[in-house]
C-alpha cells in the first residue's frame, strides 16, 4: 500500500503477518516471547492471537514451563488449517509443491514434456492432473485446499497470444479457475524469492534484503522496511537486465551490457568462450543447457575446475568480479542489510571459489559506508516457498484478516 496512509485496521494487518513470521521461526512460543520477539506491546500481541486463534491460523499447543513462576500456555502455528499447493510452470516443466498451513513441505511432483505445451486446454489439464497427483501424494483432497500459488518465469506483463505455457495461463485464466475449482494466485519469480525470505530467511531478522536469483536468467527480490517491493507495474526487481558494460554483450532481452548477459549462465558459457576458446564446455553447451536453469553447465564446470581446469577456474573467478561488480551497484541503490544469494553460486565449488572474490568487490567498490555491516549469505528458501506463502497471504486476505498486501490475484 504504498504511498497510502495506514490505517489503524491496516496496523494491525501488518502487524498479524509480523506474529506469524516470529511464531513460524520459533516453532512454538508464547504471547510474551512474541511480544519480545516483534517488539509489539503485549497488549496487541494478545489481541492479535486471538484474532488468529479465532480463525484457526494458530493454536495452543499446552503449558510451557520455564521453571520460573506459573506455566504459560504455548502457541504454534496451526498447520492443519489446510493445504497450500505450489506450482511452477514452463513450456516443458511442471512441478507442484504441497504445503502444511505452516510451510512445511508435504509432497513434490515433477512433470516433463518433450514437446513444449502451449495449448491453453493441454497447459491446464497439465496442471490440474499434476496438482491431483501432488495432493494424492501429500494424503490430501481437494477440499483441504486453501490456496494455489502459481509461480511464472519472466514478467508479470500481459502477453501477446500464441506461444508458450505461462501465456496460456494468462490468456485463459478463466479457464483455469473453473478446471481447478479452488482460490488461484498467479506471481513471479522475484517477487516469490522475497516473500521466502521474508517468511522464512533473512527478512525474519532484517528490514531490509535483496535475494538474488542466479540461474539462466537473473534478477532481485527485494524487501525494504519489512515488505516485498513490487513496483509500480509488479516489474520491480529487473537488476539482470541493468546496466553492466556499456555497450557489452548481446543480452537475450535486446539490450546490450545487461547483468544477465554475465551473470547468467550463458554469460558464464560466453566467459568461458572469451577465455578458452574451443573449449568443450563452451562448444557443448547448448547440449549442456537443457533442462531447468540449464544447471548442467555448472555441475560441468564444477568438476572441471576440481580436476584443475585452468579455464573452468578463470571462468568462476572472472565470473565472481562480474557479479561482484552488480552486486555493488544493488549495494549503492537499495543499502541492504544482507544479500541472500540462490542459484549457481549455491554449488560448493562455486561458493569456496567465488565468496571472497565477491565480498572484497562489494566492500572495496561500495559507495561510503553503503556496504557497512552487510551480511552476503546463501539463502535457505526457494521461490516455491514463498509462491505458497502468497496463497497463504491471500487466504488471509479473503477471510479478512490482511488488509495491506497487493497480491496479484485475478
Amino acid at each position: 500500500m504504498s504511498g497510502t496512509r495506514l490505517t489503524s485496521r491496516d496496523i494491525r494487518s501488518e502487524s498479524r503477518l509480523v506474529v506469524m513470521r516470529a511464531l513460524l521461526a520459533a516453532g512454538e512460543s508464547t504471547r510474551s516471547d512474541l511480544a519480545e520477539a516483534t517488539g509489539l506491546s503485549l497488549g496487541t500481541v494478545s489481541t492479535i492471537v486471538q484474532d488468529l486463534l479465532k480463525f484457526g491460523i494458530i493454536a495452543e499447543s499446552g503449558q510451557l514451563s520455564s521453571g520460573i513462576g506459573r506455566p504459560t500456555t504455548g502457541l504454534r502455528l496451526n498447520a492443519d488449517r489446510g493445504r497450500v499447493v505450489g506450482v511452477y510452470v514452463e513450456d516443458r516443466y511442471l512441478e507442484a509443491t504441497v504445503f502444511d498451513a505452516a510451510l512445511g513441505e508435504l509432497a513434490t511432483v515433477e512433470a516433463a514434456s518433450d514437446a513444449a505445451v502451449a495449448e491453453a486446454d493441454e497447459v491446464i489439464a497439465w496442471i490440474d492432473r499434476t496438482l491431483e497427483t501432488a495432493l494424492e501424494r501429500a494424503q490430501a483432497k481437494r477440499e483441504d485446499v486453501i490456496g494455489v500459488g502459481i509461480l511464472l518465469p519472466g514478467g508479470m506483463q500481459r502477453p501477446v497470444k500464441g506461444a508458450t505455457a505461462p501465456d496460456a495461463i494468462w490468456l485463459h485464466f478463466d479457464r483455469l479457475l473453473d478446471t481447478l475449482g479452488l482460490p488461484v494466485v498467479v506471481d513471479n519469480p522475484l517477487k516469490a524469492i522475497a516473500t521466502a525470505e521474508l517468511w522464512l530467511g533473512a527478512g525474519r531478522r532484517v528490514a531490509s534484503a535483496v535475494a538474488v536469483s542466479l540461474g539462466y536468467g537473473v534478477g532481485a527480490g527485494i524487501i525494504q522496511d519489512g515488505a516485498v517491493v513490487r513496483g509500480a507495474t509488479n516489474a520491480a526487481g529487473e537488476w539482470g537486465h541493468s546496466l553492466l558494460v556499456f555497450d557489452g554483450r548481446q543480452c537475450q532481452c535486446g539490450r546490450k551490457g545487461c547483468v544477465e548477459a554475465y551473470v547468467g549462465i550463458p554469460g558464464l558459457r560466453t566467459t568461458l568462450a572469451e577465455i578458452a576458446p574451443g573449449h568443450p564446455l563452451a562448444e557443448g553447451v547448448d547440449a549442456l543447457g537443457e533442462g531447468p536453469e540449464g544447471f548442467d553447465l555448472v555441475a560441468a564446470l564444477a568438476d572441471a575446475a576440481k580436476n584443475g581446469d585452468r579455464a573452468a577456474i578463470a571462468t568462476m573467478e572472472r565470473s565472481a568480479h562480474y557479479l561482484g561488480a552488480a552486486l555493488t551497484d544493488l549495494v549503492a541503490i537499495l543499502n541492504p542489510e544482507v544479500i541472500a544469494l540462490r542459484g549457481w553460486a549455491e554449488w560448493p565449488v562455486w561458493r569456496e571459489r567465488i565468496a571472497p572474490i565477491v565480498r572484497r568487490r562489494v566492500l572495496e567498490d561500495s559507495p561510503g559506508d553503503a556496504a557497512a555491516g552487510l551480511a552476503i549469505e546463501l539463502s535457505p528458501t526457494c521461490g516455491m516457498e514463498g509462491i505458497a506463502a502468497i496463497a497463504l497471504e491471500r487466504f488471509m486476505r479473503d477471510i479478512g484478516l490482511v488488509t495491506t498486501r497487493e497480491i496479484p490475484a485475478l
